[in-house]
């Protein structure tokens, strides 16, 4: 079993491409929750549903979130009624979150609810929570502190940020069935999704440094140069106070990293980094990485 650290676009393309290689009954992913919330009525787990999706056969891989094809009536019918629905989320992408939310409410743990869906999707893969208590990325700005989602989605990453701040009523523990994944697998793999709000909220839970630090670690850095491959962890990196570039992804991770890949084309130089090609334009290039990752940690694909 290779064991995933995954946030909503950088690793569920690598895992694409691992699907090629690997049975979906021997992958098992851990996936960010901290960009969770309640909205109009349904609970949104955004990294959650993107892992979902794709084991489905669902995810929408040109914007890598939400359901190919997917109508939006209800959506524009919210906005035709004065709602702030910032988010654009399609029908049946809305079901789920209608579904999940329902699953909380009458007692179900993130992690249980989950699973639920799995079942009803059908899905082989093992997909979980990095915990169960509800946490929140919120971004500090000159006008106050937001929810991530409201940062990159209603104002598109354009407020200048100054701080990252992580909200929960209680420290967040990894649960049982985390660190089980973490201490079964053959190695743990954390794709190129944002450091700070995918990889570091799932590294925050406690117990997880610890169980990573006894199993083979590799990191694939979502930099090129000093900037990310997608999404806004430039900005996050500066206001978390750490360099932008591979250099600062590393020192993040050190403490349990066993290998650490950039792409061939980054300037930027990490002692004894391996180099390959991590611009996952298509599943091809993602089951040769995920090939390369294997080769790496010396595990028969």
């Amino acid at each position: 079993m290779i064991t995933f650290l995954s946030g909503g676009t950088g690793t569920p393309k690598l895992l694409a491409g691992a699907r090629e290689i690997l049975g979906d009954g021997a992958i098992t992913v851990i996936v960010n929750t901290a960009e969770d919330m309640w909205y109009q009525g349904g609970h949104l787990s955004p990294d959650i549903d993107t892992v979902l999706y794709l084991f489905a056969g669902l995810l929408n891989k040109e914007t890598w979130w939400g359901i190919a094809g997917d109508s939006f009536v209800t959506h524009k019918a919210l906005r035709s009624l004065g709602s702030d629905a910032y988010l654009s989320l399609g029908d049946r992408d809305r079901a789920t979150t209608i579904i999940r939310g329902d699953y909380l409410r009458s007692g179900l743990s993130l992690t249980e609810a989950t699973k639920m869906l799995s079942g009803v999707f059908g899905l082989s893969a093992t997909i979980i929570p990095m915990c169960d208590t509800p946490v929140a990325s919120m971004v500090q700005t000159e006008t106050g502190i937001m929810h991530f989602q409201e940062y990159w989605v209603k104002h598109r990453g354009t407020c200048a940020i100054t701080g990252i701040v992580r909200e929960s009523d209680k420290e967040p523990c990894a649960t049982r069935e985390v660190i089980s994944s973490i201490q079964d697998a053959e190695m743990v793999v954390i794709g190129p999704s944002n450091p700070v709000t995918s990889i570091l909220p799932i590294l925050s839970c406690a117990g997880v440094r610890q169980a990573l630090a006894k199993k083979r670690v590799v990191a694939i850095s979502p930099f090129i140069g000093d900037e990310p491959v997608s999404g806004p962890a430039r900005d996050l990196m500066i206001a978390h106070g750490v360099i932008p570039d591979s250099r600062g992804v590393f020192l993040m991770y050190s403490d349990f990293l066993d290998i650490f890949i950039q792409d061939e084309s980054d300037p930027v130089t990490v002692p004894g980094s391996v180099r390959c090609n991590t611009l996952m334009k298509n599943e091809t290039i993602a089951a040769d990485l995920m090939r390369r990752i294997l080769e790496l940690g010396e595990i028969g694909g």
